[in-house]
């Protein structure tokens, strides 16, 4: 053997690990979308998050994402391409009907959900303060405002300011589920979000 090139040794081969691919279906186009990219980009070296193009009711949003589901598992089968790892929607309580509808169907097909009572605007007032006494949408998108110095387009301040407080934030959304299940009260009642939930799962924790 030639000793200026050596055989290469066996088992050596320098592997590059597979990124995590998260499927998410979204309500709002502005908002989310918006705050859901600001993740995306500074987690992107670990994980790939589509936003799909759909956007409607919960249920809606809830028929689709199965609908998806099954069709990358069907395709995946049949080995034209890979199924994403993870498949979410992500929506407000609001004043929407067949929220529970959603929320049994999610469950059934093994999608995440993230859900906000009552708008996700009550998760960005968690950043900067408790929250507990129910809420109604317009009194916490107008808090939200008042807070961020922007409405339903996140500016980059507001999105840095939102990522710095992320913790404080988690810690009290949970506090509130915790106070929920204490005084009887179902999941996801008013005052909750689970935001942090899907922001976790994009920050690989």
């Amino acid at each position: 053997m030639n000793a200026r090139h050596p055989r290469p040794a066996l088992g050596r081969r320098r592997t590059t690990p597979r990124r995590r691919e998260l499927l998410v279906f979204t309500e709002g186009e502005r908002t989310e979308d918006g705050y859901l990219v600001h993740w995306r980009r500074a987690y992107r070296d670990r994980v790939l998050v589509t936003i799909d193009d759909f956007h409607g009711t919960p249920l809606s949003l809830v028929d689709r994402a199965a609908e998806a589901k099954r069709r990358e598992a069907r395709d995946e089968r049949k080995g034209r391409g890979r199924a994403h790892d993870e498949v979410w929607c992500m929506f407000d309580n609001d004043e929407h009907p067949n929220i529970a509808e959603a929320l049994d169907k999610a469950a059934g097909n093994g999608i995440g959900v993230v859900l906000s009572n009552p708008c996700i605007e009550l998760w960005f007032v968690l950043h900067f303060a408790d929250q507990t006494a129910h809420i109604e949408r317009g009194d916490a998108q107008r808090l939200s405002r008042q807070l961020l110095g922007c409405d339903k387009v996140l500016t980059g301040p507001a999105l840095a300011t939102l990522s710095d407080r992320y913790d404080d934030a988690k810690q009290r959304a949970q506090r509130l589920d915790v106070k929920h299940t204490g005084d009887g009260s179902p999941p996801h009642s008013n005052p909750s979000s689970n935001v942090w939930k899907l922001v976790d799962r994009i920050r690989g924790v």
